[in-house]
C-alpha cells in the first residue's frame, strides 16, 4: 500500500543561524561569490585610502614643517600631491567596489527570487493554503529587498569596514603598541556583549518580518474583497483588523530599532572614552619623547578611522539582522518539503489517447483535520461521462484534486492508464488530464492571451511573434465550441481586455472563457466542478452547448452540483461522509431505492 505525506506546511522560517544562514544563501545564490577575490582586492584598495590623510599628516608635520633645518615648502607639495593622486586612486577602487557588489547582488537575488517563486509553485494548494496569499508573496518581494538592501549597502559596508579597522590597527602598531593596547582594551567590553546582543537583535528582526507578512496579507486580502467589504459595510471592520496588523508590525519594528539603538549607545560611549584614553596617555608619551607631534596627531586620525566603524554598527547591524531575517524565511519557503514531486525523467509517461482513471483504496486527510476519504475503490472507465454527486463536505472535490494530482493520497493509490499518479511525470499528466474549475482564474490582459493559457506549454507554445499563429487557434476553440456569436458581440473580439481577474466580463462570461481555455489545452480527460454561478438564459445556454462538444468523446469527471449533470451521465458516483456508497447508471440508482433514489426525489419535488 503506497503511502503519502498528510499535508505539509510551509516553513514560517528557516532555524538557521546567522553563519549558517549566509553559506546556505550564498549556495541558492551562488551569483553573490562571483568575482568576490578581485573585490575585496579592491575593498583593500579603497580601505588603504582611508589611512592615507593619517599617515600625510604625520609625514607632513614631522619631516616637513618640523624638520630639523625649518620648514620644507617643498616636501610638504609632494606629501600632499602623492596624497591627492593615492586619494583618487582608492576613489576609483571604492566605486568599482560598488558597480562590482551591485552587478553580483542583482544576479544573485533575480536567482534567489526566481528560485523560490518556482519553488512556490512547486508545492501543493494545500501546502500553499497554510498561509495567506500576501504574506506568501512578500516572502519573495520585501523579504528579498532587505537582503538586498543589505548587499548593496551594509555589505559594502561592512567589507570596507573590516578592511579599514585591520588596517588602521596595523598602522597604529607601527607609530605606537602603547596607544593600540589602549584602544584594544576600551573595546573589548563591547565586543564581549556584542555576540548576545546580535542574537537579540535577530530574534526582534524575525519577529518584523513576520509582522510585515502578515500585515501585506491582510492588506492584499482587503483590497481583492473590497467589492464583498463594500457590499456588508465592514468598512470599519475591516480597518481596524488593518489597523491590529499596522500596530503589530509598528511595535516590533520599535522592538528591534531599541535593541540596536543600545547597541549602538554603547558603541557611541566606548568611541568617546577611547579618544579621550588616547589623548591623555598619548600626551604624556609626547611629554616623555616617546611620540613625536606629528605621530600623535596621526594616531587621533587612525583612532577616528577605527571606531568610525564601531558608530556605524547601528546601522550595520540593523540591516544585517534584517536581512537574515528576511533570508530566514525565503530559505523557509525553499526548504519546505514538496508534498506532490514530479516524477521527472525517471517517470513513466503515459501515450496519448482516450484515458482510464482508476483508485484503490484511496484515503486521504488535509492537514491537522479528520480524514475526509476512507478507502475509496472506483474506476473511471475511458470515454465516460461520470458525475460525482453528494452533499457538501462528503468529499467531491477531493476526488477532483486527487484525479488531477494537486494532492496525493494519505493511503492507496490513483493511477491513469494502470500507471501510479506518482510516476507519471507531471508535464504529460497535465497534458492529459485538465481541471477545469467552477470559475476560471482570468489574468489581466486580452481574452486571446487567457485562452492561450491552455495551449501546451502556456506562453511557450506562441513567441510574441506568434501573435497571428495564437489567435487563429484561439478563435478555433471558439469555433468548435460554437461561442463564435457571443465573442462577435464583444467590443474588440479576441482583443478584449478583461481586466484584473476578468472583472470586465460576468460570472457567466468568464466561464466560457475557461472552457475554451480548456478546449485549446486537448487533453484526454476532464475534470468538472460544475459551475453553480446565478447566468442569464442565453449564457446558460451557450454553457451547455460549449460543454456537449468540449466533454465529446473524452472521460470526463463532474462534480455535479445540480442532479440534472448526473441524469445525462453515463455513471453516477455517490458520494457519502467520504465514501463511496452508490456508483451506477441514473435510471439504475433511482430504481435501486437508495441515497442517489432519495437525492433526487428530494431535487424533484423543489423543482416542481
Amino acid at each position: 500500500m503506497s503511502t503519502a505525506p498528510e499535508g505539509v506546511r510551509l516553513e514560517g522560517t528557516s532555524s538557521l543561524g546567522a553563519g549558517a544562514t549566509l553559506r546556505r544563501g550564498l549556495a541558492i545564490s551562488p551569483q553573490l561569490r562571483d568575482g568576490l577575490l578581485v573585490t575585496v582586492l579592491l575593498a583593500v584598495v579603497a580601505a588603504g585610502g582611508r589611512v592615507v590623510v593619517p599617515i600625510a599628516v604625520q609625514q607632513t608635520i614631522d619631516t616637513a614643517i618640523l624638520a630639523d633645518g625649518g620648514p620644507q615648502t617643498s616636501r610638504v607639495v609632494v606629501l600632499v600631491s602623492l596624497a591627492a593622486v593615492a586619494l583618487l586612486i582608492a576613489g576609483a577602487a571604492s566605486a568599482l567596489v560598488n558597480i562590482r557588489l551591485f552587478r553580483s547582488s542583482e544576479a544573485g537575488l533575480a536567482t534567489l527570487r526566481t528560485r523560490a517563486f518556482r519553488h512556490v509553485h512547486d508545492l501543493s494548494v494545500l501546502t500553499q493554503s497554510t498561509e495567506r496569499r500576501g504574506s506568501l508573496v512578500s516572502r519573495v518581494t520585501s523579504d528579498v529587498d532587505t537582503i538586498s538592501l543589505f548587499v548593496q549597502w551594509g555589505g559594502i559596508m561592512l567589507l570596507v569596514s573590516v578592511l579599514q579597522i585591520g588596517v588602521a590597527t596595523i598602522l597604529m602598531l607601527v607609530y605606537s603598541w602603547q596607544l593600540t593596547l589602549v584602544v584594544w582594551l576600551c573595546f573589548l567590553p563591547l565586543l564581549l556583549i556584542l555576540r548576545p546582543a546580535q542574537r537579540r537583535v535577530s530574534i526582534a528582526y524575525a519577529a518584523v518580518r513576520q509582522r510585515v507578512g502578515a500585515m501585506l496579507g491582510a492588506v492584499s486580502e482587503s483590497v481583492v474583497g473590497a467589492e464583498t467589504i463594500k457590499a456588508y459595510g465592514v468598512g470599519e471592520r475591516t480597518q481596524r483588523r488593518i489597523d491590529r496588523a499596522v500596530r503589530a508590525t509598528r511595535d516590533a519594528m520599535v522592538k528591534a530599532q531599541v535593541r540596536v539603538a543600545l547597541v549602538f549607545s554603547s558603541g557611541v560611549l566606548v568611541a568617546n572614552l577611547v579618544l579621550s584614553a588616547v589623548v591623555v596617555v598619548g600626551t604624556f608619551l609626547g611629554i616623555d619623547g616617546t611620540l613625536s607631534v606629528g605621530r600623535v596627531l596621526a594616531f587621533l586620525f587612525l583612532v577616528q578611522l577605527f571606531t568610525g566603524p564601531v558608530q556605524m554598527a547601528t546601522e550595520i547591524l540593523n540591516e544585517l539582522q534584517n536581512a537574515l531575517a528576511g533570508w530566514r524565511r525565503v530559505i523557509g519557503v525553499i526548504d519546505t518539503e514538496v508534498d506532490v514531486r514530479d516524477a521527472g525523467e525517471q517517470g513513466r509517461p503515459t501515450p496519448r489517447g482516450p484515458a482510464e482513471v482508476e483508485l484503490r483504496g484511496v484515503a486521504f486527510s488535509y492537514p491537522e483535520g479528520p480524514r475526509v476519504l476512507h478507502g475509496v475503490d472506483l474506476l473511471l472507465p475511458a470515454r465516460a461521462k461520470v458525475a460525482v454527486v453528494g452533499a457538501t463536505g462528503s468529499g467531491k472535490t477531493t476526488l477532483a484534486k486527487l484525479v488531477t494530482r494537486l494532492v496525493d493520497p494519505a493511503e492507496g493509490t490513483v493511477l491513469l492508464d494502470g500507471v501510479d499518479l506518482r510516476d507519471v511525470p507531471l508535464a504529460n499528466l497535465r497534458e492529459r488530464v485538465v481541471l477545469v474549475p467552477q470559475e476560471g482564474f482570468l489574468f489581466e490582459g486580452t481574452l486571446a492571451e487567457n485562452v492561450a493559457y491552455g495551449g501546451r506549454g502556456t506562453e511557450g507554445t506562441w513567441t510574441a511573434e506568434d501573435g497571428a499563429a495564437r489567435d487563429a487557434a484561439v478563435q478555433r476553440a471558439f469555433d468548435e465550441l460554437g461561442l463564435s456569436d457571443w465573442l462577435g458581440d464583444l467590443p474588440s473580439g479576441l482583443r478584449t481586455d478583461v481586466g484584473q481577474r476578468g472583472e470586465r466580463l460576468s460570472a457567466g462570461e468568464r466561464q466560457l472563457v475557461a472552457l475554451a481555455r480548456a478546449h485549446l489545452a486537448g487533453a484526454d480527460y476532464l475534470v468538472l466542478d460544475e459551475a453553480t454561478s446565478a447566468v442569464d438564459p442565453a449564457t446558460e445556454v451557450r454553457i451547455a452547448r460549449a460543454l456537449d462538444q468540449l466533454t465529446a468523446g473524452r472521460g470526463t469527471l463532474t462534480i455535479a452540483h445540480r442532479l440534472s449533470t448526473a441524469e445525462a451521465a453515463d455513471l453516477v458516483v455517490v458520494v457519502e461522509a467520504g465514501e463511496v456508497v452508490e456508483v451506477g447508471p441514473h435510471a439504475e440508482l433511482v430504481g435501486a431505492g437508495g441515497h442517489y433514489a432519495g437525492m433526487h426525489a428530494a431535487w424533484l419535488a423543489q423543482t416542481r
